[in-house]
């Protein structure tokens, strides 16, 4: 593939944009673990095994965590679609919905949310599979 058609892709502007979320969640993670731990905390290598106990730290680091479980798919299936070109489009709605609900998904599990949270997840899962349908068939 050219380089300057991939350069020009959307996806790599969705992955670009995915970084942004990455960056997010990584300070909603530290910052209130930074607060409640103190500074030397994050700035040691944690071989205590402590932990934040607070509610919203230890939230926001589920939801992280969650993040991380599905990023790395993201990821490729975004450089599998840029590199092929997806002339259905399809590949490009299920990018954005994917990035959509994980970023609607931050809020709702932040703030405790059940059910609707777990409809957001859903509904980033069926992004990916939207994308990797159109790698398939």
């Amino acid at each position: 593939m050219d380089a300057a058609v991939l350069a020009v892709s959307p996806f790599i502007t969705l992955l670009a944009w995915s970084v942004v979320l990455l960056a997010v969640h990584i300070g909603l993670q530290s910052i209130p673990a930074t607060l409640e731990l103190g500074s030397a905390w994050n700035a040691g290598a944690r071989d205590d095994g402590q932990k934040p106990s607070g509610v919203f730290a230890g939230r926001a680091e589920r939801a992280f965590a969650n993040f991380r479980e599905t990023y790395p798919a993201f990821i490729g299936l975004a450089v599998s679609l840029a590199i092929t070109g997806d002339l259905s489009g399809w590949g490009l709605v299920g990018a954005w919905l994917w990035l959509v609900c994980r970023i609607v998904y931050i809020p709702l599990y932040l703030a405790g949310i059940p059910y609707v949270r777990s409809l957001v997840w859903v509904g980033s899962l069926i992004g990916l599979l939207v994308m990797t349908a159109v790698l398939i068939f």
